[in-house]
């Protein structure tokens, strides 16, 4: 049953690849002497980033973090390249980890289904919400998660268990549950570490949250990522190097969490948790909480253009 969702991602995948190299084309046909490959440092942002990013850590605020500090992108144009640019290794992550994670078709699927819904059809409700108020609150949440959950392994108590699927009232609840984070991506609450939390609060093992979370960004990104580039909304070049950079981070990841022990995986998975909900607070009680696109918040959301869609 996985192989529809992999030949639909495929499809994707080859789709948005075209309309980015056209993009690139355009560009380079319309500067005289213009040329599309990146710099070095360029695809060296992209490897690193889109490394941890595999490791379900995140890769736009590092990016964004990055981009500021050598002043390689101009701040306006930060969300759209971020977007533009990650969105092929994203999608190679869901793809690798939808083949080489051996979770239930059936979760898999319904989780992936239930997130994307959730994204567009809270689009409209949630984005009324006030942003900092649900960073404080998901912030504060997450915290509490990450001590129990590693109060839980300290104890030797498993934060999971081996489970790789769910059913019954169990799938409902981690349906419902995905749904929600899904609709919330859309004022900027990420949805990598909440899935974490989710699945193992339900007994899953935590290595089937990354293609739960993977698959869920792959197919919402290419759409926010298609608008930037229409509206030229993003630096072409750049976006290129996390790219071609990215993608060789994926898989050198992949490799990394396909071989990591399980209490070893739990361990990474409190210390992203813990590390999301500080920068959740840290962004929820700042002063200028949207002044820059620092922030961690999810692929594929469609806020308001041009801030974009970031994620943690």
């Amino acid at each position: 049953m996985k192989t529809p969702l992999i030949v639909a991602l495929v499809l994707l995948a080859a789709g948005y690849g075209f309309g980015f190299a056209r993009a690139q084309r355009r560009a380079s046909h319309q500067q005289p002497g213009g040329h599309w490959m990146p710099s070095p440092h360029q695809m060296l942002v992209g490897l690193v980033t889109n490394f941890f990013d595999a490791l379900g850590i995140g890769n736009f605020a590092p990016t964004t973090a990055w981009f500021r500090a050598s002043r390689m992108v101009p701040d306006r144009l930060i969300p759209g390249t971020m977007n533009v640019g990650h969105t092929l290794p994203v999608m190679l992550m869901g793809l690798l980890f939808i083949q080489s994670v051996d979770i239930e078709p059936i979760t898999l699927l319904s989780m992936i289904g239930a997130s994307t819904g959730g994204a567009w059809l809270g689009a409209g409700w949630v984005s009324g919400m006030q942003s900092k108020h649900v960073q404080i609150g998901m912030g504060a949440a997450l915290l509490v998660a990450a001590l129990f959950l590693g109060g839980f392994q300290a104890l030797g108590k498993p934060a999971g268990s081996d489970a790789l699927s769910l059913g019954g009232i169990q799938l409902g609840l981690a349906c419902l549950g995905i749904a929600v984070l899904g609709a919330l991506m859309t004022i900027g609450v990420g949805l990598y570490a909440p899935c974490m939390v989710l699945v193992s609060l339900l007994g899953m093992n935590p290595i089937a949250a990354f293609p739960i979370m993977m698959g869920s960004c792959a197919f919402l990104m290419p759409v926010a990522s298609a608008r930037f580039l229409r509206d030229r909304g993003c630096a072409l070049r750049p976006s290129m190097g996390l790219t071609l950079g990215g993608i060789p981070g994926v898989l050198l990841a992949v490799l990394v969490v396909k071989s990591l022990p399980l209490d070893t995986l739990r361990w990474l998975v409190v210390l992203i948790v813990l590390w999301t909900a500080v920068s959740l607070l840290r962004t929820g009680f700042g002063d200028k909480p949207s002044a820059t696109p620092t922030e961690a918040l999810a692929p594929g959301t469609p806020r308001k253009f041009p801030s974009g869609p970031e994620r943690l």
